[in-house]
């Protein structure tokens, strides 16, 4: 009892690792690297990395599903940008100012979708603004272009644009952006798309403020491209390949083959990955990178050790839809 009280006493006195100071000096770090890249050349850099901010408390609590997310994540793989981060924060001034601060640091190209309608819960726009010590400012052309373009809802037949009301100083509220006035105002508000009044609101040079509706979203992103391509690692827009195999093996079967596989040619940019489907007889495992050449010559030698086949789709092989047939392990 003693020998053991002994050895506790000799373990409490050891010095305990100093986190506070090893998160002081990330946060240096961190603070270090904001004032180093500007917000102008944050604009102009090649683009490497994304990373993506869902904003809503309708979100979070179920009420609407994101499929935003997904699209972008699309969108980025087929122009070789990496996603590396997806975050759903609800509506919340902190929230919003702390994600959007980090990710600002983090990525190249950022995204956020919600929060920007004429509602009191729609806070992004004020949110964002305040991350950077901006002020929101009046958008004449954005107003202009929502005169012209949007439509009167059937519910408010009596709204004039000329009168003050309620009405108008809510559909204001969309059009009022953070602005750094220090800056030149065309790289901050882009209107992408002739048809459409919404603006993509740019702050702090990579942080790029979406509408959470998906036709808006996935027309406004598309809009995007062409001021995002010459930024590319590969301005060509190639992107990334990636190659389906469907296996009649279980995962587990394939895991000391992939293994091996993985730590060969991962040095060489490729990721290799293996997803189960339940309910289904057969799983899939991919090859992803942007060395097609190389990708193509591992087809045959992955189909031999998986016994499986290459398809363009998950479901492409499948025997039967027999839920009884699970092939997780």
């Amino acid at each position: 009892m003693y020998a053991r009280l002994s050895q506790l006493s000799r373990h409490l006195s050891r010095p305990v690792p100093n986190y506070a100071h090893s998160a002081a000096a990330a946060s240096r770090s961190i603070i270090r690297s904001n004032i180093m890249v500007s917000p102008e050349e944050k604009s102009k850099r090649k683009i490497h990395t994304a990373g993506c901010i869902i904003i809503g408390d309708e979100v979070l609590g179920g009420k609407t599903v994101d499929t935003n997310s997904a699209y972008l994540a699309k969108f980025c793989f087929s122009l070789g940008m990496n996603l590396k981060r997806i975050e759903v924060i609800g509506d919340d001034e902190g929230e919003i100012v702390e994600a959007a601060r980090r990710m600002s640091d983090s990525y190249d190209f950022v995204v956020t979708s919600g929060g920007i309608g004429p509602t009191h819960d729609d806070i992004t726009y004020q949110s964002i603004a305040t991350a950077f010590g901006l002020k929101l400012v009046e958008h004449e052309d954005a107003l202009k272009r929502m005169i012209r373009l949007a439509k009167p809802h059937p519910s408010q037949p009596n709204f004039k644009w000329d009168e003050p009301s309620p009405a108008l100083e809510a559909k204001k509220r969309m059009i009022r952006l953070p602005i750094d006035t220090s800056r030149d105002e065309k790289d901050q508000v882009l209107f992408v798309n002739e048809d459409l009044w919404v603006p993509i609101s740019v702050v702090n040079g990579n942080i790029h403020i979406l509408p959470g509706v998906p036709r808006l979203f996935e027309k406004l992103l598309e809009g995007l491209k062409p001021r995002l391509v010459p930024r590319l690692t590969d301005p060509e827009g190639k992107g990334v390949y990636r190659l389906l195999f469907s296996t009649p093996m279980a995962e587990s079967a394939v895991a000391p083959y992939l293994t091996e596989l993985a730590a060969r040619v991962e040095p060489k940019g490729i990721k290799v990955g293996s997803y189960p489907r339940w309910g289904k007889k057969r799983n899939s495992v991919t090859l992803v990178g942007r060395n097609k050449a190389l990708l193509d010559s591992l087809i045959p030698e992955v189909e031999k050790n998986v016994q499986g086949i290459r398809v363009d789709r998950e479901d492409q092989a499948d025997e039967s839809d027999d839920p009884d047939e699970t092939n997780l392990g």
